[in-house]
């Protein structure tokens, strides 16, 4: 809010422009927003009711090789939400309470989430819509998800191989944080 108003000043736009652009705006953003607002809504849900925690606890069953797997739901996340924010959402929390189950470090699940995610993204179908609507390639959708998919398997297996190095070989790396802060 505080750089919109400061960009009317400098651009020298009119306040009855500024209102226009704002509406328009928030037209074109309705359905993005309505998306976002119901993937948050449903990770409050899922986190409030107890559903992450109980699939935390089925995921810690997986043992020893939940690290490996971990990038994994990060990496389905993305795929399903377009959004590594979303898949954080979604899955932190379970991430968070298998690897406490399992008596690891919770950052090492999170941040493997978040790896995994990035990795998912050049799959993601609303990313690859993004980017063949900007650059003049629609309906190229499928190739381009041909082309990207096994370069985001070849690298989510890399990030599943370095978690799970981290998580037995190198555990000391990853920071600890307590619930203290």
């Amino acid at each position: 809010l505080i750089s919109a108003i400061i960009t009317l000043f400098i651009l020298r736009i009119s306040p009855s422009t500024a209102v226009k652009v704002f509406g328009k705006t928030m037209k074109q953003l309705a359905f993005s927003l309505i998306t976002v607002m119901s993937v948050l809504g449903l990770a409050w849900l899922a986190n409030y009711s107890g559903m992450s925690f109980t699939l935390g606890l089925a995921f810690a069953s997986t043992g020893m090789l939940f690290p490996f797997f971990s990038p994994v739901l990060g990496w389905l996340g993305v795929f399903l939400t377009g959004s590594v924010t979303s898949s954080g959402a979604l899955f932190g929390m379970l991430q968070k309470v298998t690897a406490t189950q399992l008596g690891m470090n919770p950052v090492l699940t999170v941040t493997a989430n978040l790896l995994g995610g990035s990795m998912g993204k050049l799959i993601s179908p609303q990313s690859i819509a993004i980017a063949c609507a900007a650059t003049g390639l629609i309906g190229k959708e499928n190739e381009i998800f041909r082309k990207t998919a096994k370069y985001s398997v070849y690298l989510l297996l890399i990030v599943m191989v370095i978690i799970f190095l981290e998580a037995y070989l190198t555990p000391g790396l990853m920071p600890v944080i307590t619930s203290g802060g």
